[in-house]
């Protein structure tokens, strides 16, 4: 396999999870499928450690990506939901 086909990044979301029931979602990343592979293998386990976090867990998903008209029709969307609740 090349180099070039090895560096074909995708969108990828993140949700963390504590023990103690916090969670997190980090917003889209671009990420290569070995960049996925070390930061759960390495980064996110001595991430953990040096925060004394014990049974964190951690979600990666490829994620869906909306084309431009998507997203002025959920921005759109989100506009008239929250201005129905204010007036």
């Amino acid at each position: 396999m090349s180099a070039e086909a090895q560096a074909v990044e995708f969108p990828y979301t993140l949700k963390i999870e504590t023990m103690a029931g916090q969670s997190v979602t980090v917003p889209i990343a671009f990420l290569t499928q070995e960049q996925v592979a070390r930061f759960l293998q390495t980064d996110f386990k001595r991430l953990a450690k040096e925060a004394g976090m014990k049974g964190a867990r951690a979600h990666v998903e490829r994620a869906a990506c909306a084309n431009y008209d998507n997203v002025v029709q959920e921005v759109g969307a989100c506009f008239r939901r929250a201005a129905m609740k204010v007036g």
